[in-house]
């Protein structure tokens, strides 16, 4: 993904900074706790495409950003 295009790309919930996962293709918002795939090089940027970062954390996914929990 380009560069350019990630530093003009916000959340489009909170309008904040995204994050780059590049093993995973997705674009993190780490304040809402969502990753937007990116398919075929475009970031798919609707929330209801998108992971939901809490319950991954909840079902001890190590993707998800949160410590597992013992």
């Amino acid at each position: 993904m380009e560069s350019r295009l990630l530093e003009i790309l916000v959340c489009p919930l909170c309008k904040g900074r995204l994050h780059h996962d590049r093993d995973r293709h997705e674009l993190i918002c780490r304040a809402d706790k969502l990753a937007f795939p990116i398919r075929d090089g475009i970031p798919v940027m609707l929330e209801n495409e998108a992971r939901d970062l809490r319950q991954a954390a909840a079902h001890g996914d190590p993707a998800s950003g949160q410590p597992e929990q013992a």
